[in-house]
């Protein structure tokens, strides 16, 4: 693919750990498929203020306004978040809860990586909000990678079965893109 016609992916991570397992995950798929599609990684969700719906009125505070436009100008996006205390981590969360009145996921293909000790519940919990939010085709784009910390290494994903797990799933966003 040029340039010109790349997709543009809005990678965005549960984690605010700037060399968590999860910001290592996007690197490598970045990476990996760097050919194919633009991931541009959105930085320091922690940054945006506490979700209240009285500041959502005519508007928006100017990050949220930012990250909202981040969403709307992507043909994509690509979430991969750990798990906290069997739930979405308090500034993924947040992040969402500012998309949600002005429909920025609607219809926008949504991939969620939940890569974390095990990562079940946050993983089911964040499935059903991007659900209600009209994220596309994120139930046939979701992949859950139990203890990630083992199946990176050098900024690598060093384990076959969740590199497999990775293009098969990176192959169908794409496609589903086009």
């Amino acid at each position: 693919m040029s340039d010109d016609t790349a997709k543009n992916i809005l990678a965005i991570c549960g984690s605010t750990r700037q060399h968590s397992s999860n910001h290592q995950l996007i690197k490598c798929i970045a990476s990996i498929f760097s050919e194919q599609v633009q991931i541009n990684l959105l930085h320091n969700i922690s940054t945006l203020p506490h979700y209240n719906p009285d500041d959502d009125k005519e508007k928006a505070p100017e990050a949220v306004t930012h990250f909202r436009n981040l969403v709307l100008q992507s043909d994509g996006i690509l979430i991969c978040t750990p798990e906290y205390a069997h739930g979405v981590p308090g500034s993924l969360k947040n992040a969402i809860d500012w998309l949600v009145s002005s429909s920025s996921f609607s219809g926008k293909p949504t991939v969620l990586i939940t890569a974390s000790t095990d990562g079940k519940f946050g993983h089911a919990a964040l499935l059903e909000t991007l659900k209600v939010i009209e994220a596309k085709q994120v139930e046939q784009l979701q992949l859950r990678i139990p203890f990630i910390q083992t199946k990176i290494h050098n900024n690598i994903i060093s384990d076959e079965k969740t590199l497999q797990e990775i293009n098969a799933l990176m192959a169908k966003f794409i496609d589903i893109m086009q």
